[in-house]
C-alpha cells in the first residue's frame, strides 16, 4: 500500500473499529401511565411497561409499578416510587424489586429529572444504587399540546455487588420524537430511541435501537412534567 493510499485508509478503519466491537439490538418499548389525584398537590402514577428485542427473541423485560408524586412548588415534583421488574425470553437474569426517589423541576421548554434507584435482586443481599440524570427539551409545533423533543439521560452505579452490579458509567439513553393529545386527558409520545451501554467487565458494548411509544392518561391537573420511563 503506497503512503498516500495508507494515510487516507488507516483513520477510517479507526473510526469503523467502534462500530464494528460494539452489538446492535432492534427494539420496541411501550409504557402506559394512568395518572391519579388522590389529594391536592398529589397524585399517583400507575405504570406497566413492556420492552421487545430482536437479539432476545420477543418481549425480554416487563416492568409494573407506581409512583407517589407531591408538587411542592410551581413546577418543581417529588417522587417515591417502587416497580416489579421481570425478566424474558433469553433474558435470564432474576426478577428484581426496585425503588426510586426523585426530583422533577419543569421551566418553560425544559424539564429535568434526578433519580436514585435501589435494586434489590434475589441472588444476593446487597443493594444496587442506580444514579439517572435527565435533561428534556420540548419545542412547540403550533400548539402548546404538539411538540417535538429530545431527552439524554445517563445511568451512573456508585456500587459494584456480588450479584452482577459493576461501578461506573453504565450507559446512556436519547430520545427525540413527538409528543401529542390523543384525546382530552390522553397523550403520546412516539419516538426514536438510542441506548448505548459502555464496554465493561470484558463484555462487548452494545446499542440498542428502539421504536417508544408512551402513552399517559392523565386524571388530574398537576403541570409538572412526567418523564415516564
Amino acid at each position: 500500500m503506497n503512503r498516500s493510499l495508507s494515510v487516507t485508509v488507516f483513520p477510517l478503519l479507526l473510526a469503523a473499529t467502534p462500530a464494528l466491537a460494539q452489538q446492535q439490538d432492534a427494539q420496541a418499548w411501550e409504557q402506559l401511565n394512568v395518572v391519579v389525584p388522590v389529594a391536592p398537590q398529589w397524585r399517583v402514577t400507575l405504570e406497566e411497561i413492556a420492552r421487545i428485542s430482536d437479539r432476545q427473541r420477543g418481549i425480554y423485560t416487563t416492568e409494573f409499578g407506581a409512583l407517589v408524586g407531591w408538587q411542592v412548588a410551581e413546577g418543581v415534583e417529588l417522587g417515591f416510587g417502587y416497580r416489579h421488574v421481570g425478566f424474558h425470553s433469553r433474558n435470564l437474569a432474576p426478577d428484581e424489586e426496585r425503588l426510586r426517589q426523585q426530583i422533577v423541576v419543569a421551566r418553560g421548554r425544559f424539564a429535568g429529572r434526578l433519580r436514585l434507584d435501589e435494586r434489590f435482586n434475589p441472588d444476593g443481599s446487597e443493594i444496587g444504587f442506580r444514579v439517572r440524570p435527565l435533561l428534556r427539551y420540548n419545542h412547540p409545533l403550533g400548539s402548546e399540546r404538539m411538540v417535538m423533543f429530545a431527552s439524554h439521560e445517563s445511568f451512573f452505579l456508585p456500587n459494584s455487588t456480588a450479584w452482577g452490579q459493576r461501578a461506573g458509567y453504565e450507559r446512556m439513553r436519547n430520545i427525540v420524537g413527538l409528543a401529542f393529545p390523543l384525546a382530552k386527558a390522553v397523550t403520546a409520545d412516539i419516538g426514536y430511541l438510542n441506548q448505548y451501554r459502555f464496554a465493561r467487565g470484558g463484555a462487548r458494548a452494545q446499542m440498542d435501537n428502539a421504536l417508544n411509544v408512551q402513552v399517559t392518561l392523565n386524571l388530574g391537573t398537576l403541570g409538572v412534567a412526567g418523564l415516564h420511563d
